[in-house]
């Protein structure tokens, strides 16, 4: 009510008073000093009667009276009625009202406006002539379609319109509709309530009418919702009853806009079971829904997302790539970081290979310091003790640098682990093939003022080991300067994993330095080979020939095995071929030897050895 008179007193104006014309169609009509419209369908159906061009049109025909529809006109007249009395809300004003049946006609209700805006018998727009009180504002109509015509009409004029059961959410267009105002929620609140059960709406609002009921307007001209929720039930007689099982109110505390009693809802068959409302199950996380070609949209298969995608919603329709670093899990509901792929310290292999490698260096250590302690005996003398210090130097040191290639590949390890392998065996190589050829020599010399005596003299294997060493180091050097190895997070090698490992950079260089390698110890097993039937009692020909067909039986096995793996297991075949080669060398020219110095001691001796002196000079082999 108390709306009502803001629009009242925001209009008003004093003018003459005066009487409307008759009129074909009188409307329920009381006198006032400001007057309020009425549009009302008090009849529910009408028709239209046909023009034959020959006569003035008749009006519409109306019938089906409605009780209801007509208790609403009764309602403002009392509502009119309470307002005149009270003098506290417009004093010395008296409101009087002209209310017409609408039939539910488009047609009638602006022929009606019309006859209340213009107050003539025919309604002829754009042109008053009123005797009467003011026109204030017009409630009405209960149909949209019917409210939007007057609403256009009563817009341009700026006529305020009060509908009591207008729903349309288009009406809610201030544009169209400045003047337009409605006592019920629009359209679009009540799908809402419809449409999201589950979710909750507030509209908060701030004053009160007389008997304590909230009254607002929102921005757009509408009031705030308030719905119950009705289900429909058969009874045991078999008739339709409505029962009340919750309520939408969107004046309510945020949360508890919805309010649903489940224990009071009756579905299909009289069950209590939520029926389904589609004919497939819900797809859970990890599955995509693919429609069923000839079905509804609502039939779908579930499909597990393909390897390396996952989603994470349920009834998901379509399937995402985890970022680079990560994998779907194994449920592919959910992207997890990528397992990091090293040869590392910690695992089975690494610590196996780790193990082996302090074994062989401690070996390498007891062996160099036999040598010393015993470095006076013929054993040690009669072959080249110096070039056998540098070897076992040069195998503790190759064992060694097995550490670059185990545990988290960094810059400073990739640069030089592949290099310093490299030269550390061409070193041990090349010292190998200087034992070797100064063997032959002095097998060769036996003649005091024979030539060949003064090659075996200190600088032959100096020359010898610091030219093939030179050789490597050039080829690693200008390897490092034009393109270092660097290490670098491989995610494409192998599913799911991030293979941490040293790129090479040039796999020419790689071959290079491998290459050079395998050409030195060919040559020191071709001259090794000459000299192992050279008769001496500590001739180490034949086992320099033995450890070299190992050193290149490894390394020949070495390359399918190591161009067949990847990751860790590719490092792992270089290591082994690392600690099986130095093995070899180690336990082919200097076990013998040991052999002799703790279990033969009686054949290191000097008499021994000019034996076996005597015995070449009487059976020469070259």
């Amino acid at each position: 009510m108390l709306p009502l008179v803001v629009l009242l007193l925001s209009t008003y104006t004093t003018a003459l008073g005066c009487s409307l014309n008759n009129q074909d169609e009188v409307g329920f009509y009381s006198a006032g000093d400001i007057m309020i419209g009425g549009l009302i369908p008090v009849h529910m159906t009408w028709q239209d009667n046909l023009n034959d061009f020959t006569s003035f049109q008749k009006p519409i025909t109306c019938s089906n009276f409605s009780v209801t529809m007509y208790s609403w006109v009764q309602a403002i007249a009392f509502a009119i009625n309470e307002i005149n009395k009270d003098q506290s809300l417009l004093p010395n004003i008296n409101l009087g009202f002209l209310i017409y049946d609408t039939c539910l006609s488009a047609r009638k209700a602006i022929e009606e406006t019309l006859w209340m805006l213009t107050g003539q018998d025919k309604a002829i727009p754009n042109y008053q002539c009123k005797r009467s009180s003011p026109l204030t504002a017009v409630i009405g109509e209960s149909s949209s379609t019917v409210s939007i015509s007057i609403a256009r009409l009563l817009g341009l004029l700026r006529y305020p319109q009060v509908s009591y059961f207008s729903t349309s959410s288009l009406l809610s267009d201030k544009d169209q509709y400045p003047s337009f105002f409605r006592t019920i929620p629009s359209d679009d609140i009540q799908a809402r309530g419809l449409a999201q059960l589950l979710l909750h709406y507030m509209k908060r609002v701030n004053f009160k009418n007389k008997v304590g009921e909230t009254v607002s307007f929102d921005t757009r001209g509408n009031q705030p919702a308030l719905y119950d929720i009705i289900n429909w039930q058969r009874g045991s007689d078999g008739a339709i009853q409505y029962i009340k099982v919750g309520l939408f109110n969107t004046m309510a505390p945020n949360g508890k806009e919805l309010y649903v009693n489940g224990s009071a809802l009756l579905w299909t068959k009289q069950g209590k079971e939520v029926p389904q409302s589609v004919c497939s199950e819900s797809c859970s996380p990890g599955s995509r829904k693919a429609a069923q070609t000839g079905h509804s949209s609502c039939c779908f298969d579930c499909i597990m997302c393909p390897e390396g995608e996952m989603s994470k919603e349920p009834d998901s329709s379509n399937c995402w790539p985890c970022p680079s670093d990560q994998w779907p899990n194994k449920w592919r509901s959910g992207c997890v970081p990528k397992i990091i792929e090293f040869l590392s310290y910690d695992e089975p292999l690494g610590a196996s290979l780790t193990a082996t490698v302090i074994l062989y260096v401690l070996m390498t250590v007891i062996v160099l310091c036999f040598f010393v302690k015993y470095r006076e005996t013929p054993i040690i003398k009669a072959n080249n003790r110096t070039l056998s210090y540098l070897i076992l130097v040069a195998l503790m040191m190759s064992f060694l640098c097995s550490f670059l290639f185990i545990g988290e590949p960094l810059t400073i390890t990739c640069i030089f682990r592949q290099p310093a392998f490299g030269i550390i065996f061409v070193f041990c190589v090349s010292c190998v093939l200087a034992k070797t050829i100064i063997v032959v020599i002095a097998f060769n010399a036996t003649n005091p003022n024979s030539d060949i005596r003064r090659w075996l003299s200190l600088w032959v294997p100096l020359i010898t080991v610091s030219v093939c060493t030179v050789i490597q180091v050039i080829i690693c050097a200008t390897w490092l300067m034009l393109c270092p190895p660097f290490p670098v997070k491989d995610m494409t090698l192998k599913t799911g994993t991030i293979i941490f490992h040293c790129n090479e950079c040039s796999q020419t260089a790689f071959w290079c330095m491998m290459g050079y390698m395998g050409f030195l110890a060919g040559v020191s097993f071709t001259v090794a080979s000459f000299a192992r039937k050279l008769p001496d009692s500590f001739n180490e020909a034949k086992w320099i020939t033995i450890s070299m067909i190992i050193f290149i039986s490894v390394w020949v096995s070495f390359f399918p095995g190591y161009l067949s793996t990847q990751g860790k297991y590719m490092v792992a075949v270089e290591v082994f071929g690392i600690i099986s080669s130095s093995a070899g060398l180690l336990t082919c020219i200097f076990v013998p030897k040991l052999y002799i110095m703790f279990l033969k001691p009686e054949l290191n001796t000097r008499g021994y050895l000019l034996e076996g002196s005597s015995s070449r000079k009487r059976k020469p082999t070259f």
